[in-house]
């Protein structure tokens, strides 16, 4: 053998070598890509499905576990100073945002049932937010927490913006993806409205 035939076999197995190793590559990447491609519609779909939170889904059939949660619930409601805090609240018709925010300070007597009313109810709202209760079961046992939702909605804006950005937002919640919720929201907008002065 010659020493260009010798040369021309190596330089054949090297091109051979490399083609090799070309493909592979390729496949690999043709992998990654498929793979991250469905792990993108994984998230998608979780996002469509539909919380608007990643990662958390409505829950879509409710189930005893929920029935329990909403006597719970229920039960914490007749709790005395509870209900002490839900009648002044109940009475709390706010027309202008001064009216809202002087309510949220300790110096009002009303702060604590305020705060007593407004914590406990977006706690509730909370369970069906984070895929624990189904949404439309707990607004239909729920829903005097929209009320209070209603009188304020007017003035949230401004609240969030000056003083807490997480003020109601489970309530809110609530309405958007709760059809139960959405309809008693809209009947407490009749009942509760007001002229509000800026």
């Amino acid at each position: 053998m010659s020493d260009n035939d010798d040369k021309g076999g190596k330089k054949r197995a090297a091109e051979q070598l490399e083609k090799r190793v070309k493909d592979k590559h390729k496949a690999k990447h043709g992998k990654d890509k498929e793979r991250e491609k469905r792990k993108n519609k994984h998230k998608d779909e979780a996002r469509d499905s539909h919380s608007g939170e990643r990662g958390v889904r409505i829950k879509e059939r409710a189930d005893h576990h929920d029935a329990q949660i909403v006597l719970e619930l229920y039960d914490l409601r007749r709790e005395a100073v509870m209900r002490q805090s839900r009648d002044a609240l109940f009475k709390f018709l706010p027309t202008s945002y001064e009216e809202f925010l002087a309510i949220t300070q300790p110096s009002h007597p009303d702060n604590a049932a305020f705060r007593q009313v407004s914590s406990y109810f977006e706690m509730a709202y909370g369970f069906a937010r984070h895929g624990i209760v189904q949404p439309d079961v707990l607004a239909e046992s729920t829903a005097e927490g929209l009320i209070l939702f209603v009188k304020v909605e007017p003035f949230l804006a401004r609240f969030r913006a000056e003083a807490s950005p997480t003020a109601f937002r489970n309530a809110e919640w609530l309405v958007a993806h709760s059809a139960s919720a959405r309809e008693r929201y809209e009947l407490f907008k009749k009942r509760f409205a007001r002229p509000v002065r800026s």
